[in-house]
């Protein structure tokens, strides 16, 4: 977008790069399609009509991990034969909202969760299909609050409760077991954990099938992550190395489909947050530039200490100076980065934020009563 197009939208509003997220699908496709694998689109990184709209006609199914996803995703024109439906806590409510879409799988992360889904189903006169989430204690190596595959995290069957839960299976008459599901984290840019996590899906696979249990998909999560620090130098992630790994590593059978839930890596760098400087505050040992957004439009640096590259889009200056960039909520954790270099910025600059295409809307609050940000398509 060009800076005279600016003035012409009020901030901060997020701006999508549409085109941009079309080559990204296309390039995530081609990749998956070279080993027949199936990529379904998580949700929870950006339910944005417009975005949802060009990913379903790109055939990608949907990763939801809530009922009103559910709906979403069906309202956007997903196929229910391509949702899955993942959540450590999922209601009453929203099992009722699965079953009554024939969904392609609850994928379910405790044994209590299958006794309650078999409940429902019964009485609903269904059989659910389901994956079983199960913990392979892989360590994922990125920030500790989007780690989920080791025994700490809160999610997944562990593996000392399959003994049981196999002997309580033939009880659970209006389930249908059709896949093991794995989630090792978020952001993982190193594909050493992806390699490892191949390593106990075989183990568990095998394990599967030693007792004859016939498992018809493979579902291995997500988590590739971006390049925060650079995304205009590396804007779309290595999927041909991503999808390459498990091609190696793991060890389907030939009737078993391999399935993804991808969602940051898609369309984490289509957005920016773009806002307005509202001051340049001299401190003692910093200066303060001071946006109109805050923690209440992307909450990611607040939440995980989350970097992201920030740009002054209109200065002239030569001069590059170091900011603490942080927006106007009343909390001491409103704050998008330290000691940031940028042109010499005064008030009324316009400020870039990369990479809010993932997690940044989606997350957004009323906070401090903040209006709903508007959005904005190139």
């Amino acid at each position: 977008m060009k800076v005279e197009e600016l003035i012409l939208h009020k901030t901060p509003f997020y701006l999508y790069d549409l085109e941009f997220l079309e080559n990204t699908l296309d390039t995530a496709k081609l990749n998956a399609e070279k080993h027949n694998y199936h990529i379904h689109y998580a949700l929870k990184a950006n339910t944005n009509d417009r975005i949802l709209k060009l990913i379903q006609e790109k055939g990608l199914g949907a990763d939801c991990v809530s009922g009103n996803e559910v709906l979403k995703a069906l309202e956007m024109g997903f196929s229910p034969t391509q949702i899955a439906f993942a959540g450590v806590g999922k209601s009453d409510e929203e099992i009722l909202i699965g079953l009554e879409h024939d969904i392609f799988s609850f994928n379910c992360e405790s044994i209590q969760e299958i006794e309650v889904i078999n409940e429902i189903a019964e009485k609903q006169n269904k059989v659910a299909k389901i994956a079983l989430r199960l913990n392979p204690n892989v360590d994922a190596k990125t920030h500790k609050h989007i780690t989920t595959g080791l025994e700490e995290n809160k999610f997944g069957i562990n593996g000392w409760e399959l003994e049981s839960l196999i002997e309580q299976l033939p009880n659970f008459k209006n389930i249908e077991v059709t896949g093991l599901h794995f989630h090792i984290g978020s952001q993982i840019t190193s594909m050493t954990p992806f390699k490892n996590l191949c390593i106990r899906v075989n183990e568990f696979n095998n394990w599967f099938l030693e007792r004859n249990i016939h498992i018809q998909h493979l579902n291995l999560g997500g988590g590739l992550g971006i390049d925060y620090q650079n995304p205009e130098e590396s804007p779309i992630p290595d999927f041909e190395l991503f999808f390459g790994v498990f091609n190696q590593f793991l060890e389907p059978r030939p009737h078993q489909e391999i399935h993804f839930e991808l969602g940051r890596s898609l369309v984490g760098n289509c957005g920016s947050l773009i806002s307005k400087v509202l001051y340049v505050k001299n401190g003692i040992k910093t200066n303060f530039v001071i946006l109109d957004a805050g923690m209440t439009e992307l909450i990611r640096p607040a939440l995980y200490q989350a970097y992201h590259h920030i740009e002054n889009l209109t200065s002239s200056s030569s001069s590059l100076e170091f900011y603490d960039v942080v927006g106007p909520i009343c909390e001491s954790s409103d704050c998008f980065g330290k000691k940031i270099e940028l042109q010499e910025t005064k008030r009324g600059d316009y400020i870039k934020i990369h990479s809010t295409g993932a997690y940044g809307e989606v997350m957004a609050s009323k906070y401090n009563l903040r209006e709903q940000n508007p959005v904005v398509y190139l």
